[in-house]
């Protein structure tokens, strides 16, 4: 079977317009042509009919990971609007292509007799879909729902955009950045005025955070990005969270959190709190042991502190490792300058993942994306495009967007990285992120090689999908790993020995941090659920029950909360996701990351299947048994 071409991209600003506007058009017109067929019965068997439905899916995931990206990433502003409208329009569309019950009675009456164990899957799931768009519903409920889709589309796109747009700035005087690294220094001089600029994207935010003694400048910029997007997201969450809770109640469902969990491995919304009490009992009682310290030490600097603030918190873990580990986080990122992370990445998952990466000269929409063609003995497996760095108007955290959902035989997997990563040195949690969502690069490109673009790449349970990721952080953390590419201005390669310190500094502040997504988690679960009328104080309020480090009063977190719209309820993943990754990187600890047997179990049973079998298998699969949380525990203990 030949490889299908990449994505042919846009060469000129007009031509990504155009781009933008016309595929979506032509990929509904594809779409009509199928559902046609299917409602004319001219596709008799269950097999012609499960393929035409793969058809218009293929169609649909082309138009809107297109769209999503480009509202994302496009440095023209037309290009961003022009895109979020057709991303809203195709969604609109396909959501009403599960109301229609002509598409219904295409699949509902058909016998599973002669069908293959991926097609009778393929059947399950797209029953299961229509049933959760609202098929079942009379004409009244049918139009709510459909309604009520559009509508969340629309404010979470909206919801997206003030994010990506809400740059805030604040002015500190030069003394304000003590402690700060010299080459932050040098890229921060004081303005006319004799103060310097400081924004909240991630190049300012996290320097700041972590090594700036002054504490009034510390919480200024902290608060600054807690107030992401506000007011503008206030009443778009608010009425998000409303027509959520009445389309779940159309369906059938008590909530919205129950309405996401039925299609992901946790199975019920119930569930959720149950999860969540369960890390607070593991991590309750180290979390105050570590919040001890943290205190004790903040109060060496401010004799009077009462207590340790969102915005002391990575400063002080920063200190106590210097201090009591013997960590500098500076002398760290002097061995992590951009430059020689970026192949290190690319050479490390190499290795690991049997795969090759070559640079290709493609078009793209930016002149900072790079694009590797990924191959395994000679054959590409796809397309991968990083763009890694800031600018105004592109989405300014960190994840991984699939760009052509890979199809065997007839669709090449594409996918992109949008990170804000400096130019320069890098933190080393930086580096942990780069891997991080290199995990997601690396299953959607292996994992696409399915005959169903419903099951493409990581395509999977959501509760699943961060568990590749989190597995591939720990190679951030490995001295022979780490060897190979983290070197410092001199060519000195990262001493095997500060690798060792940092692991053990590593496991300081780690319930801490389970704490502090423990509240993101409560915060993401509980809007869904009861939907406050005083959005403000019931967020700072879980905010404040799920850890000792205290938010700062007054401010709005949740309106720059960009996981609410995606991930709705569901946060709850992140940690879910870790419990299995760290069971998953038992199977590599008795001969090490750079065991070949391992990785190659790992990459056969875990990312090449994509989402062609239920989370649950894989993982029974990969290990031999099912997942635990032993493992997490462990490394909760700092085992």
């Amino acid at each position: 079977m030949s490889t299908p071409d990449p994505l042919p991209l846009p060469t000129d600003p007009d031509g990504w317009l155009a781009f933008v506007s016309e595929r979506p058009t032509d990929r509904i017109a594809t779409v009509r042509q199928v559902d046609a067929r299917l409602t004319a019965g001219t596709a008799r068997t269950a097999r012609e009919r499960l393929a035409l439905w793969n058809d218009a899916e293929i169609a649909l995931r082309e138009a809107l990971n297109e769209a999503y990206l480009l509202s994302e990433a496009h440095p023209s502003a037309d290009v961003r609007a022009t895109a979020e409208t057709r991303a809203s329009e195709v969604e609109a569309f396909a959501a009403s292509r599960l109301l229609d019950r002509r598409l219904w009675a295409a699949f509902s009456d058909l016998t599973e007799d002669d069908l293959a164990d991926d097609e009778m899957r393929m059947l399950r799931h797209i029953r299961r879909d229509f049933r959760r768009g609202g098929v079942d519903l009379d004409d009244a409920g049918r139009e709510r729902v459909r309604i009520l889709a559009e509508r969340d589309t629309e404010l979470s796109l909206a919801f997206a955009r003030n994010i990506r747009e809400g740059r805030r700035e604040i002015r500190v005087p030069p003394s304000g950045l003590a402690g700060l690294p010299d080459d932050f220094l040098a890229s921060h001089p004081a303005g006319e005025d004799g103060s310097v600029l400081l924004t909240t994207e991630y190049t300012d935010l996290m320097p700041v955070r972590e090594y700036a003694r002054d504490r009034d400048t510390r919480t200024a910029l902290v608060a600054a990005y807690n107030d992401l997007a506000w007011p503008q997201n206030e009443e778009i969450l608010a009425e998000l969270l409303t027509v959520r809770a009445e389309r779940a109640r159309l369906l059938g469902f008590p909530d919205w959190a129950d309405y996401e969990a039925q299609v992901r491995m946790i199975g019920a919304g119930d569930r959720v709190p149950s999860f969540l009490a369960s890390l607070d009992e593991a991590s309750a009682e180290a979390a105050a042991r570590e919040y001890a310290r943290l205190l004790q030490r903040l109060r060496q600097d401010v004799p009077d502190a009462e207590h340790v603030s969102i915005a002391d918190f990575w400063y002080l873990l920063a200190t106590l490792k210097r201090e009591e580990f013997d960590v500098d986080a500076q002398e760290v990122r002097s061995y992590f300058a951009f430059e020689r992370v970026l192949p290190g990445v690319l050479a490390t998952t190499a290795r690991l993942l049997d795969v090759e990466y070559l640079p290709v000269d493609a078009p793209s929409w930016h002149p900072d994306v790079r694009t590797y063609d990924v191959r395994r003995a000679g054959v590409r497996l796809g397309r991968i495009h990083l763009d890694l760095h800031p600018r105004d108007g592109k989405y300014n955290h960190a994840a991984c967007f699939p760009l052509a959902p890979g199809v065997r035989g007839r669709v090449l997997p594409e996918a992109v990285l949008l990170c804000n990563f400096s130019r320069g040195l890098l933190e080393h949690d930086e580096v942990v992120t780069f891997f991080h969502e290199f995990g997601h690069l690396v299953h959607a490109i292996l994992g696409g090689d399915q005959p169903w673009a419903r099951f493409s790449g990581f395509e999977t349970e959501w509760d699943f999908v961060e568990a590749p990721s989190q597995l591939l952080e720990e190679w951030a953390w490995d001295a022979g790993a780490l060897a190979s590419f983290a070197t410092n201005e001199r060519g000195e390669a990262i001493p095997p020995d500060l690798v060792a310190r940092m692991r053990r500094a590593d496991a300081f502040g780690r319930a801490l941090e389970v704490r502090r997504q423990l509240g993101h988690s409560t915060v993401s679960y509980r809007l869904h659920v009861d939907r406050p009328g005083d959005l403000q104080s019931a967020v700072e309020r879980w905010y404040a029950r799920s850890s000792p480090v205290k938010p700062l009063p007054g401010l709005h977190p949740y309106a720059g909360f960009g996981h609410l719209t995606g991930y709705g309820a569901s946060y709850y993943t992140y940690q879910w996701s870790l419990v299995i990754a760290r069971d998953l990187l038992s199977v590599f600890e008795a001969n090490g990351l750079s065991d070949p047997d391992a990785a190659l179990r790992y990459r056969t049973r875990i990312l090449e299947p994509g989402g062609s079998r239920d989370a649950d298998e894989l993982v029974t699969d990969f290990l031999g048994r099912p997942f635990s949380f032993d493992a997490y525990a462990g490394w909760l203990a700092g085992r």
